[in-house]
């Protein structure tokens, strides 16, 4: 798969059932070449003129299903690892 397919596909918390965005950018280990997170722009500020509220940053092991159209994923706002 590659990233512009990626970025196409919508991602939803399954924990709120939330529509959380689009995949913006990845976030890659240097050393392993591996991805470590997918990123995902937070909300628009009054239509996108005062900015953005704060990223989604989700670690690739919250991953649950990479869907046709959808990724879905597992993700708490207040989690520091996955274990």
């Amino acid at each position: 798969m590659r990233f512009w397919e990626l970025k196409q596909k919508e991602v939803i918390n399954i924990n709120t059932c939330r529509r959380m965005g689009y995949v913006g950018d990845l976030e890659f280990d240097p050393v392993t070449g591996c991805i470590t997170a997918i990123i995902i722009p937070g909300p628009a500020c009054l239509w996108g003129f005062l900015g953005r509220e704060r990223e989604f940053v989700i670690p690739f092991c919250d991953i649950c299903q990479l869907g046709g159209d959808i990724i879905l994923v597992n993700y708490r706002e207040n989690r520091d690892d996955c274990k």
